[in-house]
C-alpha cells in the first residue's frame, strides 16, 4: 500500500510539474505564486500526509486505545501540515482551509481546532498592490478618488481586504479590494486540488471529499465577483426590511467593479464579544433573540441564506441617539437557496450519511446552527429558549405558506390560516410564560402537528 502511495505521488508530481511548466511559461503568471514551487508544496504535503496515515496505523490493532491514540496524533500532524500549506499557498487554499475548519460535525477535532486559526492568518496585500487593483479597475489613482485612504486594512480575508476611506464629497466608506493574484490563481488552484483529492481517493477509497472541491469550483467565481456581492446585499436589505434592527451596508455602484466594492462604513463590535456588549450596555438576550429571528426567517421562510455566518461577519452597535441596538450583516458574497419548506423531510434521513451523501444545504444549516449556538454560548444566553421559539414560529409560517400555495379552495386556505394562528398562539403562550430550554418539549407537539400536516400535503 505504501509503495502504491509513492507511485501515485510520483505520478501526481510529474503531472503537476508538467502543468507547472506550462503555467510558468505563461507571461501573465508570476512563477513565484504558481509554478513548480507552489504545486510542489501541495503535492509534497499530500504525499507526506498519505504516507503518515499508511505507515503509522499499519501495525496497530484497530479498536484498541493505542490505535485511537496513534490515530489522534496522525490527525494532529496532518492538520498542522495542511495548515502550513494553506498559509504558504494563500488565496484559495486558505478559503478551503477555513471551510474545513468549520466542519466540526464531519472532521476530527484535531483538524477543526488546527484549521480554525486560518481565520486570523489571512494574507494581506501591500499598498502598492491595492493601488494597482484600484487603478486597473477604476481608472484613477487613490488620491484622485479619496480625500483620505487608510493604509492599514480594517480587516483581511482569504480573497480580499477592507480599507477605510473618505470620498471627495466627504462620505466615509469601506473599500473592499480583492487580492490581485487570487482571480488568476483560483481556477488553477482548484484543478490542483481536484487532482490531489482524486489521487488520495485511489489509496483510501473511503475518502469522500470531492464534494468540497466541487462546491469550491461552483462558489468561488461568485465570491470573486464583487458586483454579485453588491446585488446580494441590496436583495437582503429589501427582503428583510421588516426587521428594523438589521443594518446592511449601502452599495456605491458608481465606484464598484468585480474586484473593488465601495460600501457604506458600518462599524461595531463582534456579535460574540460579551465584554463589548457590557461596555455599551447592550442587552445580550435581545441580540440572541433577534439573530435567531433573522436566520430562522432566512432558512424557513425566505429560503435565502447567508453562507458565511461567522462572528466576524455579524456586528452589533447601539445607536447613540435612539438607544436602539442594531445587528450589522457583512460579507454578502455567497447565498444559498434552501428550499427547506418542501425538502426538510427528505433531508433528515440523509444526515447520517456523511460527506458526499450529506446535502449541501444541510451542511449550511448545520454551520448556521453552530454560529447561533456558539454566539449564545459566548453571550451566556443558552438558558433562554428564544431562538428555539423563533425557529418554531418560522417553521409554522413556512408550512402554512406552502399549504396555502397548494390549494385553490378558499375554505381550505381559511382552515390553514386558523390552524397557523392557533399554533403561533400556543408558541407565544409558551414565550409569555417564560419557558426555559429545559421546557422546550412543551411546544414540540405544535411542531410535530405542523410537520405531519405539511408532509401529508407534500405527498
Amino acid at each position: 500500500m505504501a509503495r502504491r502511495a509513492f507511485k501515485l505521488a510520483s505520478f501526481a508530481t510529474i503531472a503537476a510539474s508538467t502543468t507547472g511548466f506550462y503555467l510558468y511559461s505563461n507571461k501573465h503568471l508570476d512563477p513565484n505564486d504558481f509554478g513548480v514551487v507552489r504545486i510542489g508544496r501541495a503535492v509534497a504535503t499530500t504525499a507526506v500526509i498519505t504516507y503518515d496515515y499508511l505507515t503509522s496505523l499499519r501495525s496497530v490493532p484497530r479498536g484498541t486505545e493505542e490505535y485511537d491514540h496513534v490515530k489522534s496524533q496522525v490527525h494532529l500532524r496532518s492538520a498542522e501540515r495542511l495548515r502550513d500549506l494553506c498559509c504558504a499557498n494563500r488565496g484559495t487554499f486558505i478559503k478551503v482551509g477555513q471551510h474545513l475548519g468549520a466542519l466540526d460535525y464531519l472532521l476530527p477535532e484535531e483538524y477543526t481546532r488546527t484549521l480554525k486559526v486560518l481565520h486570523s492568518q489571512a494574507p494581506r496585500s501591500t499598498m502598492q498592490e491595492i493601488e494597482q487593483v484600484i487603478r486597473e479597475d477604476l481608472g484613477k489613482e487613490i488620491k484622485e478618488l479619496f480625500i483620505s485612504f487608510e493604509d492599514a486594512p480594517l480587516g483581511a480575508a482569504s480573497l480580499a481586504q477592507v480599507h477605510k476611506a473618505v470620498l471627495q464629497d466627504g462620505r466615509t466608506v469601506a473599500v473592499k479590494v480583492q487580492h490581485p493574484k487570487v482571480q488568476m490563481q483560483s481556477s488553477k488552484d482548484m484543478l490542483l486540488m481536484e487532482i490531489l483529492v482524486l489521487a488520495v481517493k485511489q489509496i483510501f477509497p473511503d475518502f469522500e471529499f470531492m464534494w468540497l472541491v466541487e462546491e469550491a469550483k461552483k462558489n468561488l467565481p461568485l465570491e470573486l465577483d464583487f458586483l454579485n456581492e453588491g446585488r446580494n446585499a441590496e436583495k437582503v436589505a429589501h427582503m428583510f426590511k421588516c426587521f428594523d434592527f438589521l443594518k446592511v451596508p449601502k452599495i456605491y455602484w458608481e465606484l464598484s467593479t468585480r474586484r473593488v466594492l465601495l460600501m457604506e462604513l458600518l462599524e461595531g463590535g463582534q456579535v460574540d464579544d460579551k465584554a463589548y456588549m457590557e461596555r455599551n450596555c447592550i442587552n445580550v438576550n435581545e441580540i440572541s433573540r433577534n439573530l435567531g429571528k433573522l436566520y430562522s426567517e432566512m432558512i424557513f421562510v425566505k429560503g435565502f441564506v447567508h453562507c458565511d455566518p461567522h462572528p466576524g461577519n455579524v456586528l452589533v452597535k447601539k445607536c447613540p441617539t435612539t438607544g436602539k441596538t442594531h445587528i450589522i450583516l457583512l460579507d454578502h458574497g455567497l447565498y444559498q437557496n434552501v428550499e427547506i419548506r418542501t425538502n426538510a423531510a427528505s433531508y433528515l434521513p440523509q444526515i447520517t450519511m456523511l460527506l458526499n451523501n450529506v446535502p449541501r444545504q444541510m451542511l449550511l444549516l448545520l454551520k448556521t446552527n453552530d454560529l447561533l449556538r456558539g454566539i449564545e454560548s459566548a453571550l451566556q444566553t443558552r438558558a433562554s429558549a428564544s431562538s428555539f421559539l423563533n425557529m418554531s414560529r418560522c417553521c409554522v409560517r413556512a408550512v402554512a405558506m406552502y399549504q396555502r400555495s397548494r390549494t385553490d379552495s378558499l375554505y381550505k386556505k381559511a382552515q390553514i390560516s386558523i390552524s397557523e394562528a392557533l399554533s403561533l398562539w400556543q408558541i407565544n403562550l409558551s414565550s409569555w410564560q417564560g419557558i426555559g430550554s429545559q421546557d422546550v418539549w412543551m411546544v414540540l407537539p405544535v411542531l410535530g402537528s405542523c410537520e405531519s400536516k405539511g408532509r401529508k400535503k407534500i405527498s
